[in-house]
């Protein structure tokens, strides 16, 4: 299933619906969520067939409008102002869900009658439940930019609403922000207001769940790109030891931290553990200290380009002690996004300061290809080219060999 869920109030919107009408030729969309003022209902309207999908749920909230392709079939739950709740059912798959579209107010105040709405469903629920939209309050202070400190306390109700219902949040690519005022210098402020969420059921039942951030074209807000595929399994990470890793101050301190262990025993079974128990704690230092570097860099390269308009606008002293202090927070990320792909492209004659991450990418993708396994010969010198037949002489082999 890919769904899409854009926020375009305050746009201009024969601009915005220009960009879906694009995105939906691409991706072809079962689901459009579409949040939007009253007054521009009625344009809304008119901009549906462009779209090319099938059916639209019109007689629904004004703050909320749907486009449901033919594959679904829709029942509304609940029609509130603050938020939609659809079951979808579909009929290729045979699957149910449920799916709360989210469009919150801006005071805080007025946002506990969404999340008692919210509560109240969590209690029932009983079916896959995927909820997105725009809460318009963020879930941490490092999910905003600029402007006055955050309110801790709006910070509180919607994370005991979120932890109670027991939501999770689905993660995303692209630039942590999804929302910014439109101003620059000291009033520049981004936001993380857009989020996608969902049940353990929900995660379960579509393992293969991708969520980016694409850009703010055409509005405040950044549309959401959701992909659910219900036969891709989760892909596992394997643990990798980054190799810029050790050039931070604090990377030998963690290793001695964790380079011990409070039992007796066989000394490969020492080993072991203590290697499981740096893993572990080096990728929550890894985390911590450089986060998701290729997200930081999106975030970053939309701060860098609003101080790059103002500075052009007026090349004050200020203006340009500001553009460098982004840039220089950019360069940071941009140098560690080279040395991993250098890395991963297990490139030794790599030269300082190259960066082209799509030579990279070639690398990595040719890497791949020469490690492909497409054919074996077993014990008799015969060719063996089918993917289940290599299988069993790998297996065969392998009995063989230790038994």
């Amino acid at each position: 299933m890919n769904a899409l869920i854009w926020n375009i109030r305050s746009v201009n919107t024969q601009q915005a619906f220009e960009r879906l009408t694009k995105m939906h030729r691409q991706k072809h969309y079962d689901f459009v969520g579409l949040m939007e003022p009253k007054q521009q209902a009625k344009k809304l309207e008119r901009y549906r067939n462009k779209i090319g999908l099938a059916q639209a749920i019109s007689n629904v909230s004004n703050k909320i409008w749907d486009f449901i392709d033919e594959v679904f079939e829709v029942t509304v739950m609940y029609n509130m102002v603050q938020q939609l709740t659809l079951r979808l059912f579909h009929t290729e798959s045979h699957v149910e869900f449920v799916l709360t579209l989210i469009y919150a107010k801006c005071d805080a105040i007025e946002r506990i009658e969404l999340w008692d709405s919210l509560y109240a469903m969590a209690r029932d629920m009983d079916a896959p439940w995927l909820v997105g939209g725009d809460f318009n309050v963020i879930w941490e202070e490092e999910e905003k930019f600029g402007g006055l400190p955050v309110s801790l306390n709006e910070i509180d109700d919607f994370r005991h609403c979120i932890n109670t219902c027991n939501l999770f949040d689905l993660g995303f690519k692209g630039s942590i922000f999804t929302w910014w005022n439109g101003r620059a210098e000291e009033d520049c402020i981004f936001k993380r207001l857009d989020r996608f969420l969902a049940k353990v059921e929900f995660q379960q039942t579509f393992p293969g769940i991708e969520v980016q951030h694409l850009s703010k074209t055409g509005s405040d807000h950044s549309p959401m790109d959701l992909k659910c595929d219900i036969e891709t399994p989760p892909i596992k990470k394997p643990f990798k030891l980054l190799n810029f890793w050790v050039e931070h101050a604090t990377f030998k301190d963690v290793v001695k931290e964790n380079w011990f262990a409070d039992f007796s025993a066989n000394p490969y079974i020492l080993f072991n553990h203590k290697l499981k128990k740096l893993k572990k704690d080096l990728s929550l230092w890894s985390k911590a200290t450089f986060g998701d570097i290729f997200q930081n860099i999106a975030s970053m390269e939309e701060v860098v380009m609003v101080h790059e308009a103002e500075f052009e606008a007026n090349p004050t002293g200020m203006n340009r002690e500001r553009l460098q202090k982004v840039q220089a927070e950019l360069i940071k990320y941009l140098a560690l996004e080279e040395k991993y792909w250098q890395q991963k492209a297990g490139m030794t004659w790599f030269k300082e300061g190259d960066r082209n991450t799509k030579f990279f990418h070639a690398q990595v993708r040719g890497r791949r290809k020469r490690l492909q396994l497409t054919r074996i010969q077993n014990s008799g010198g015969t060719w063996i080219e089918e993917e289940q037949e290599i299988a069993e002489e790998a297996i065969k082999f392998y009995e063989e060999q230790f038994t």
